[in-house]
């Protein structure tokens, strides 16, 4: 009878998007990585377009690895955190996106896939809060970690074109915000912790579990996504250059003043709009919806990473 050696070292899985590989040599040496560093050979589990990363983050899991690390972009992240957020696994990251929007708000190496890989072995685990969210009262939630809107924001994920994010990143998505400037506003009710109040004429309305969205700019000044608490923001540009006040409202400093601008936060939210606006989780856009329900899960996912 074959006797059963029990895996010597950790293990990790690698949860990856093969259409952002960095070239052919990152799979070589990550196993290398994993080597140098003590660990079991991982475990490779590409994506597919009709699983883009939730089937293979619970191979991972059943196969009983230390840790998942997620390499893509966003919607990597995100599909393999839906998997993890509960568990006692913990998740990894390493950036291979246009956004890498929660890398940045953790202060994890973007720019350098082979040293985040690295410090996903050689890091400590942390964890971070999750927001649940509930989209036109579907029975199945989803999660996001970074930020959830409805309106105008969503309208600029859904406008980008996909070639233009490869050859200047981010910066397509400010392409895609001046095309979509002009726009119709809603009325939005929305209740936080049960509070309800009426705002009228938004353009948009967005959530945040951190502060810093597309090019680090910090929409949710002091978010924090170990603090229990969501950040809700409403954008109401007013007269002819109503933008003007929303940036202003944003960037400045004056902002409990500013009308274009309202922020509340709480432990959960609802916002339910006068019609359908398109809706976007982490920069993915989901597509059109008038409810949106959002519930802060406190500490439900395992961040391994090497502190900044």
């Amino acid at each position: 009878m074959a006797q059963h050696h029990p895996r010597q070292g950790k293990r990790a899985a690698v949860v990856i998007n093969p259409t952002k590989s960095p070239d052919e040599n990152f799979k070589p040496t990550v196993f290398r990585l994993c080597a140098e560093a003590g660990w079991a050979e991982p475990l490779w589990l590409e994506t597919t377009e009709g699983d883009p990363g939730r089937g293979q983050a619970r191979e991972a899991v059943d196969a009983g690895v230390d840790v998942v690390i997620a390499a893509g972009g966003d919607g990597t992240v995100r599909c393999v955190a839906g998997i993890l957020a509960g568990t006692d696994t913990a998740m990894g990251l390493v950036p291979l996106g246009t956004g890498n929007l929660l890398a940045r708000n953790l202060g994890i190496y973007i720019t350098d896939p082979v040293t985040a890989a690295r410090n996903v072995l050689h890091g400590t685990e942390t964890k971070i809060d999750v927001i649940q969210a509930r989209l036109d009262h579907e029975e199945q939630g989803r999660i996001f970690l970074v930020a959830a809107g409805l309106g105008y924001d969503a309208s600029i994920m859904a406008d980008t074109v996909d070639e233009l994010k490869d050859r200047v990143g981010w910066l397509a998505y400010v392409d895609a915000g001046i095309r979509n400037l002009s726009g119709k506003p809603v009325t939005a009710r929305i209740s936080v912790d049960g509070k309800a109040e009426t705002h009228r004429k938004v353009r948009s309305v967005m959530v945040g579990n951190c502060g810093k969205l597309m090019g680090g700019v910090e929409i949710f000044p002091g978010a924090v996504n170990t603090d229990g608490i969501l950040d809700l923001l409403t954008l109401a540009p007013r007269g002819k250059f109503g933008w003007v006040g929303v940036i202003a409202g944003v960037l400045g400093k004056n902002k409990s003043t500013n009308r274009s601008v309202r922020s509340l936060t709480g432990k959960t939210a609802d916002i339910t709009l006068d019609r359908p606006q398109e809706f976007q989780l982490d920069g993915d856009h989901v597509g059109q919806a008038t409810h949106l329900r959002v519930t802060v899960d406190p500490f439900a996912l395992t961040i391994r990473m090497t502190a900044p």
